[in-house]
């Protein structure tokens, strides 16, 4: 049901994102590699933060993995000035990730909306295939050479789906919020 502009398009749009809001500073390196099954490397204390993004013709789901180790969490508080608990640093975090899709969805489905994060143990990871998606895809994701996350976009489309992403654009906002 997605063509495959479409499936293309959510990646590369999955990729700008990643690449956009999950590293703190724009000098650490984010490295993107897909991964066959999103369970690999999944431990007991796995997590997953789930976002939806929603349309009349579809349902994404962006699913961000991670342990809270001390790597992780170093990382995600480092600049923070105050104290701050690190899942709600690190839902912020994946929250403007998965806006970040969101704006750039939004100029070619103009009927979106939004979840705010929820966070799952990563023991539902072999279910998504009950949603029985359109397109299902895993990452590793490697930040600034010591965090490691991984990602599963996960695509359930209710109508055909054809659209060619253009994601060269630069960005304009930083995804504070604008007031009119």
């Amino acid at each position: 049901m997605i063509s495959a502009h479409a499936k293309d398009s959510f990646e590369r749009i999955f990729r700008k994102a990643v690449q956009a809001r999950l590293p703190l500073d724009s000098g650490d390196l984010c490295e993107i590699a897909p991964i066959a099954d999103a369970s690999v490397g999944v431990s007991k204390d796995t997590q997953v933060v789930v976002l939806t993004i929603s349309s009349i013709v579809f349902r994404l789901l962006l699913i961000l993995h991670f342990d809270e180790d001390d790597s992780t969490r170093n990382y995600y508080l480092k600049n923070a000035t105050e104290e701050r608990n690190f899942q709600e640093a690190f839902l912020e975090i994946c929250n403007l990730c998965c806006g970040a899709m969101n704006q750039e969805l939004l100029r070619y489905f103009p009927d979106l909306g939004m979840s705010t994060p929820y966070v799952l143990n990563a023991r539902c990871l072999p279910h998504l295939h009950e949603l029985k998606p359109a397109l299902l895809s895993s990452y590793s994701i490697t930040l600034d050479g010591s965090v490691r996350l991984a990602a599963t976009v996960c695509v359930c489309a209710d109508a055909p789906l054809d659209f060619l992403a253009d994601t060269s654009a630069v960005e304009e906002t930083s995804g504070e919020l604008e007031l009119f």
